[in-house]
Order: structure tokens, then C-alpha cells, then sequence
């Protein structure tokens, strides 16, 4: 890729995330120019959003989970960031995703799913086990779902999770809006494919299988498992047994930053 079409990508950092490293490097692999950012350094001004074409959230624990998952950062972005953060997504159409902990931001955000920030319509319970989760499992692509730069990706690929609080969860009225906007991008399966409420295989009892979903503009993705833990062969717990392995996380890593430098 052409150096100067590289997109910029802002790696945001704050106390507790602890996968900003392995979310920067997966955006360098792609062909993307990660710099991570503290949070503070937006709330001062010493950088902007308008700099970036695509905001990503990783994973960890940010503030400690201090009164719930992701609610202290999800707090400070909509108190302090709000209107940076609505032009990136609205006028510059820039892109966003969260992984883990960051999916827990975006929806306490409003961002997801339905890109109304300040508005919460959904959240992330804690899991049905009543314990931290942490293993390979299989997730099912939607084959219609909205997000603009996946539109390439199908089939059942593998994930590892590593959450105590990720059961999606939203009342009736706003779930069948979410499955009637086709904003559910990845569910749970089990090995032939098929969405699964079955533990181990749903890890945590999320609704519908839902493990990950974008907003209606299909630019702002977010979800559980973790992609920038897949981005090489040698990361799949099975990778000797099958030499065709590709690696399945790096391709939405590869779609958001073809996505960006085409726009």
C-alpha cells in the first residue's frame, strides 16, 4: 500500500487496557499507521480525532471495571469527548472498533447499536457462569449483516474470549430492531455453524448468540472475542494440525484499513 494512503489509526489508552500493543500491531500488519493515545491527551487537546481515520478500543480492563465494565471510560469519553468523538463518526465518517473491554465501552457509549452516543440501548451482563471466561470458540459471520468493511468475510472462524461480563443483553423492542437492521455481524455456533445458547459454546449466555455487532452506518464495529490475538498461524491453538491455516483475525484488521485508505 502506498505509504501516504496509509490510514492513521488512534490506539486509545488509559489506565487498566492492556491490549493496546497486540491492537496496534494488528493494524501495523494490516498495512494501517497505528499510534496509541492516552485518553488524556484528547481531553487536553494535544491530539484530535480529525487526525485519524480509524479509533479503536482494545481490550483489558480500563479503570480496574470499576462499578462495571468499561462504564469509568465509556463515562469519560461521553462527558469530555462527546462532540469529538460525533464529528469523527458523522462528518468525517471515520471508523471504530472495540474489542473486549472496548465493545463494553461502545455500548455503554450508545455508539453501539445504534451510533446514538449518550444513548445506551443495550449492555454487557456478566456472564451466565459467574466466572472469567478464557478459551478458543467458534463464531459464525453473518451472511447479511451491515458492516461496510467486512463484506468479504463468511463462514465460522475462531476466537479466543477472555471476559467475565460479556452477555449481550437488550429488552425485546430494541433486540428485534437490531436483528430487523441486520447489526449482528458474529454469533456464538458450535462446529457445524449453527448459532448456539449451549455452555461452554455460548460463554457467557448472550442473547440471540450475539458476539459482536456494528451500528446501522456499518462503520463502528465492536465485539467480545479477540482478533488481534489470531493474526498468525502460530497463534491458533491448532495451527499444526492444519498447514492451511490462515490466520482468521486479521481480516478485519486487513477490511478496516482497505475500507479507509479507499475513502
Amino acid at each position: 500500500m502506498n505509504p501516504k494512503r496509509r490510514p492513521a489509526v488512534c490506539v486509545l489508552k488509559t489506565d487498566g487496557i492492556n491490549c493496546d500493543e497486540e491492537t496496534a500491531n494488528s493494524f501495523a500488519t494490516a498495512g494501517g499507521r497505528p499510534e496509541t493515545v492516552h485518553v488524556n491527551e484528547l481531553r487536553m487537546g494535544e491530539r484530535n480525532l480529525r487526525d485519524y481515520q480509524i479509533l479503536a478500543i482494545p481490550g483489558g480492563f480500563s479503570y480496574g471495571d470499576d462499578v462495571a465494565s468499561g462504564r469509568i471510560l465509556a463515562l469519560e469519553l461521553t462527558s469530555y469527548l462527546a462532540d469529538q468523538i460525533n464529528d469523527f463518526v458523522h462528518h468525517q465518517n471515520g471508523l471504530v472498533l472495540g474489542i473486549c473491554n472496548g465493545f463494553q465501552v461502545l455500548v455503554r457509549t450508545g455508539l453501539l447499536p445504534l451510533g446514538d452516543i449518550g444513548e445506551m440501548q443495550a449492555t454487557l451482563a456478566p456472564n451466565d457462569s459467574g466466572h472469567f471466561e478464557c478459551r478458543w470458540i467458534n463464531l459464525r459471520v453473518e451472511d447479511n449483516h451491515a458492516c461496510g468493511f467486512l463484506e468479504g468475510m463468511k463462514g465460522v472462524v475462531s476466537y479466543q474470549v477472555a471476559h467475565g461480563e460479556g452477555k449481550f443483553f437488550a429488552k425485546p423492542p430494541e433486540l428485534e430492531q437490531i436483528e430487523a437492521q441486520h447489526l449482528v455481524v458474529f454469533r456464538y455456533c458450535d462446529s457445524l455453524g449453527d448459532p448456539t445458547q449451549e455452555y461452554p459454546l455460548n460463554p457467557n449466555g448472550s442473547l440471540n448468540a450475539i458476539a459482536g455487532i456494528c451500528d446501522p452506518s456499518g462503520r463502528i464495529l465492536g465485539l467480545m472475542p479477540h482478533p488481534e490475538r489470531s493474526i498468525r498461524r502460530k497463534q491458533d491453538p491448532n495451527w499444526r494440525r492444519l498447514p492451511g491455516l490462515e490466520p482468521r483475525g486479521l481480516a478485519i484488521f486487513q477490511g478496516m484499513v482497505a475500507y479507509a485508505a479507499q475513502m
